[in-house]
């Protein structure tokens, strides 16, 4: 089996959510400079990149991000493809064969630009889909997207249902898929662990395929 990082790399320049901040990476101290370490000082937006969403994102009163179990974020997850689609409904994922599955991660045509640029044409999901989600029950949902709603709608449904379900603990945002085989993977994720945040970055790794679609 292998181990492959599908977390977009954090970068000054990097692709972000239009409006925030960009990611900073100052050295306040070098080995050049005539100090004994090198030491960097970094500044990001809690959504840069490859990042977990908490409940507390979109449901006032909800959990923040260290209070997402552990198990959910570390497990045997399924990777699907939902194909050529402009959004994901929920026949899209009625006809993948999703139940009983903990976590679950979307591979999307945004795999193929998602580490390089950030485009309001990306692919997500319907609100009847998010709420197809939330009945079918799992811990984790992880997308290729930077958000799970599509860019400009009203009232964010997907975000509302998922993150208000109380049965999906968190959401992955803003993953590198590209190139992978869909199947059964063993998913690691390990979000910053800071208290009262509504999401962090986080880096994923999935092992495998332990078996393929």
């Amino acid at each position: 089996m292998s181990v492959f990082d599908v977390t977009v790399p954090m970068r000054p320049g990097m692709p972000l959510w239009p409006g925030d901040a960009p990611m900073q990476l100052e050295f306040v101290r070098t080995i050049g400079g005539g100090s004994a370490t090198n030491n960097s000082h970094l500044a990001f937006s809690s959504h840069a990149g490859t990042h977990v969403d908490a409940p507390l994102h979109f449901i006032d009163g909800g959990a923040p991000v260290e209070a997402i179990p552990p198990e959910a974020l570390v497990g045997p997850c399924l990777l699907v493809d939902v194909g050529d689609v402009p959004i994901i409904t929920r026949a899209d994922l009625e006809r993948l064969d999703l139940a009983g599955h903990e976590r679950i991660l979307f591979r999307t045509r945004n795999s193929a630009w998602i580490t390089e640029r950030f485009d309001e044409d990306f692919v997500a999901f319907s609100a009847d889909a998010a709420r197809y989600l939330v009945d079918l029950g799992p811990m984790l949902i992880g997308i290729d997207a930077p958000s799970l709603d599509p860019y400009g709608t009203p009232g964010h449904p997907a975000h509302m249902a998922i993150l208000g379900s109380g049965t999906i603990k968190c959401v992955i945002e803003w993953l590198a898929l590209d190139g992978l085989e869909p199947g059964e993977y063993g998913l690691f994720c390990g979000p910053l662990r800071v208290v009262g945040a509504e999401g962090t970055p986080c880096r994923v790794f999935l092992v495998g395929p332990v078996h393929t679609l």
